[in-house]
């Protein structure tokens, strides 16, 4: 390991100025903000925001772990389980690998999300 200091990133505001871009149907966003990739390719951990509108619902496969905390609005989740919430600010989810997981909102939804994957492998 290198003696040289190692610095953090800095994202400011990222919450209210990131602007997703269009991932699915007509309404769901989805973007990478930062990544460990380069610092670690062999375990990578990426992070960004997810925006839902109202709209056709996203059903999503999880290939990866993933931890996401609402910030914004509501979702309403839920898995195969049976399992079905109503998330709203403040809320912490985690989606373990191979989850199916189906979102909808009836007006918008913001979250921010880490995935152990590689940036853009959402």
């Amino acid at each position: 390991m290198s003696d040289s200091p190692v610095a953090f990133k800095y994202f400011a505001k990222a919450q209210s100025t990131f602007q997703p871009p269009l991932i699915a149907n007509e309404n769901a966003y989805l973007g990478d903000i930062a990544s460990s990739e380069k610092n670690d390719p062999e375990h990578p951990v990426s992070c960004g925001l997810y925006r839902l509108e109202k709209g056709t619902p996203l059903v999503y496969t999880y290939t990866y772990h993933e931890m996401k905390i609402i910030l914004e609005g509501h979702f309403d989740i839920a898995d195969e389980a049976g399992n079905k919430v109503r998330a709203v600010p403040g809320d912490v989810f985690y989606f373990p690998k191979g989850s199916v997981i189906t979102f909808t909102t009836d007006d918008y939804g913001l979250a921010f999300y880490t995935g152990a994957r590689k940036q853009g492998a959402a």
